[in-house]
């Protein structure tokens, strides 16, 4: 008996050390998944919190690989990609485990992933390419896009080409940051606010290391670990707030200027300042007030069109494949319309007619709240020959809130108004006779139409190409 006793030890040993091993590696082996979304989506703002949060949380080894298609743009076609590959359609929120499941809209999200996870276990990492591998061998750097990798408080955030993948994954999946980190080029930033849709994630530290950036929360690096010198700047990052800010101003600037020199509201103003003259010619106070009553009336409605403009492009979110190429559809747009105004300069259109309905409306106004309200009745039968930059202004504004679009709202009819400001503010200190500002408008207005023709094509093409 006792010489048995040896021998059942050490076999106990070698199945516990074997147990603990497969324990081990079993733990290491994580459930990841490629999550479309969208910020602004509607359903996305039920998803997001729940997949980027809740579920976070819960399952200790589940990994998330963020692709955004509404703010950046260049993962929109990785959607199409993904699909030709796992039949996962383009509807988001959208999660794909592999080629036998993926889920998407937010109700079977929120009622069918906890079951897929825990059933699974495990689940490799779904390629582009259709092919799937380990979270452990996966190489980050070829991942396609810009994607985010979400994994517990943690998170990788790619801006551009390159890196070690290596030490990405390791700040990803091991506890101690310090040690990963000795040695290493990297530089200490503020957290960036990540967006989701419906609100934001904030961490506590942040590090860029080249063109990706690792934020999380809990402890900060130890003082030991001093940042190297990067060696070589960042190859290809994405545009700042700043720049987004930039561009973003000079396009609703663009748009804005093109609308503004429209001959048809500066038609209608000259005959409606024509009629309060002519009916008291002695009170040339009127037509200050009432021409600045004209414009605010015109300024008011058409903010009121800019925001139902920007809502209808907005309900449009739930058909992802409109949304994905709106972009591009209103770069055509911008194109087309600009191509009909360089060829009313060919044509040398004049200025625009007014209906006779419209006429007979203006010629009756006398005073500053018929100003007003003719302003308003009037924007009906503007909308027509002005609608056009506005739709593509609002279709550019569609992918912010309602409230964040609203100051460019304001700036875009603030410069669309400022030609008829300017024109009362000349006829009411006598610069200038309303014949004479008539008789210019005709002369020169084939001109005009061809500047904003041209602005707007440029800005179309720049669209298209991606440059703005």
């Amino acid at each position: 008996m006792k010489k048995l006793i040896l021998p059942i030890l050490t076999l106990s040993l070698i199945f516990i050390s074997f147990n603990f091993g497969f324990s081990q590696a079993f733990q290491k082996d994580h459930t990841c998944v490629v999550y479309f979304t969208g910020v602004g989506c509607t359903h996305c703002a039920k998803t997001d919190p729940f997949v980027l949060g809740d579920l976070l949380r819960e399952y200790p080894n589940f990994i998330v690989i963020e692709y955004e298609v509404y703010q950046q743009s260049e993962n929109a076609p990785l959607l199409y990609e993904y699909d030709s590959k796992y039949q996962s359609g383009l509807g988001i929120p959208l999660m794909i485990f592999n080629k036998e499941q993926h889920i998407a809209g937010d109700l079977p999200i929120l009622r069918d992933v906890r079951g897929i996870i825990e059933k699974s276990g495990f689940n490799k990492c779904p390629l582009i390419d259709g092919s799937s591998i380990d979270f452990d061998d996966l190489n980050l750097t070829i991942l396609p896009g810009f994607p985010k990798i979400w994994y517990q408080e943690k998170i990788l955030i790619k801006a551009g080409s390159g890196g070690n993948s290596q030490l990405l994954k390791s700040l990803l999946t091991e506890d101690n940051l310090s040690e990963a980190l000795k040695g290493v080029g990297f530089e200490r930033i503020n957290p960036l606010k990540v967006p989701i849709s419906g609100r934001y994630i904030e961490f506590d530290n942040a590090i860029s290391i080249g063109n990706w950036i690792f934020q999380w929360n809990g402890e900060e690096l130890e003082p030991s670990v001093v940042p190297l010198s990067e060696e070589e700047p960042p190859e290809e990052e994405l545009p700042s707030a700043e720049t987004k800010l930039k561009l973003t101003l000079s396009k609703i600037v663009s748009l804005a200027v093109v609308d503004a020199v429209n001959p048809c509201a500066l038609a209608v103003l000259s005959l409606m300042l024509v009629a309060i003259l002519t009916y008291s010619p002695a009170k040339k106070r009127n037509v200050l007030w009432a021409g600045l009553a004209f414009v605010a009336s015109v300024f008011i409605m058409y903010f009121i069109y800019g925001l139902v403009i920007i809502k209808s492009f907005q309900l449009i979110q739930a058909l992802t494949l409109v949304r994905l190429w709106l972009y591009k559809i209103l770069g055509f747009g911008a194109i087309i319309l600009g191509c009909f105004k360089i060829k009313d300069f060919f044509q040398a259109k004049g200025v625009c007619k007014v209906s006779p309905r419209v006429d007979r409306v203006i010629s009756k106004v006398t005073s500053p709240r018929g100003a007003f309200w003719v302003g308003a009745f009037v924007t009906v039968f503007l909308l027509p020959c002005t609608i056009g930059p506005y739709i593509i202004c609002g279709g550019i504004l569609s992918s912010l809130e309602i409230l964040k679009s609203s100051p460019w709202l304001l700036l875009y009819n603030l410069i669309f108004v400022l030609p008829m400001i300017v024109v009362v503010l000349i006829i009411y200190f006598g610069m200038r006779k309303i014949e004479d500002i008539s008789g210019w408008q005709a002369k020169n207005m084939k001109y005009l139409d061809l500047t904003s023709g041209l602005i707007i094509l440029g800005l179309g093409v720049a669209m298209i190409l991606g440059l703005v």
